[in-house]
């Protein structure tokens, strides 16, 4: 019979394996369920479209492109002011800009804001001929072949809108297609909630 002298250095006892994996396992879990509750809460979130931009609040970006249409006067921050106006990025190669086009047409017919068009990483030739064969919604359109302006509006995908008030301030981004709903929920509310909000002026380019 063994007897423990006292004093004596005891043998340390080795941990027993399946604890072990607990202590482990156990925090891996609580984590991964942590994930879980994240993501379905995002995904039924009614605001998960919504992208803050830093720029909301702010003065629109100075900027200055040549003119699509007609080669002539630069577009830039002066079709902005003194008026509600709706800056639309877009490019021939997106597939929604394709699906969103009919809406613009639509926001054009109504008269509320002029659409300053922004082809986004494009080719002049293709967007000339998008405009020709889709109609045209837009009041002007600069050419941003290598995405500069873009850059600074803070765009990182096609297509992407900015409401701009007659301050030149952005009040408003929508990231993806505007839909009829879209602009009647995001757009006209805003446009009809400020003070003294009346019809654009009329421009030469239609």
């Amino acid at each position: 019979m063994n007897q423990q002298i006292e004093g004596a250095p005891t043998q340390p006892q080795e941990p027993e394996k399946g604890s072990s994996r607990w202590r482990f396992a156990l925090p891996l879990g609580l984590f991964a369920a942590l994930l879980i509750v994240l993501f379905v809460g995002l995904m039924h979130s009614p605001e998960k479209d919504l992208v803050v931009s830093p720029l909301v609040g702010k003065a629109a970006p100075q900027f200055s492109l040549p003119n699509l249409v007609n080669g002539g006067q630069p577009v830039s921050n002066a079709a902005l002011r003194g008026h509600w106006s709706l800056v639309n990025v877009w490019g021939t190669w997106c597939a929604n800009c394709r699906d969103e086009h009919q809406t613009l047409l639509m926001i054009k017919q109504q008269g509320r804001v002029p659409i300053i068009g922004i082809d986004w990483n494009d080719n002049a030739a293709n967007a000339t001929t998008w405009l020709q064969q889709l109609g045209d919604p837009y009041t002007q359109v600069g050419e941003d072949p290598n995405g500069v302006v873009a850059i600074d509006w803070g765009v990182y995908g096609a297509p992407e809108s900015f409401l701009v008030n007659p301050q030149g301030v952005i009040v408003y981004k929508e990231v993806g297609e505007i839909t009829p709903d879209v602009w009647r929920e995001q757009f006209l509310t805003r446009i009809d909630a400020a003070p003294g909000t009346g019809p654009p002026p009329t421009t030469g380019e239609d």
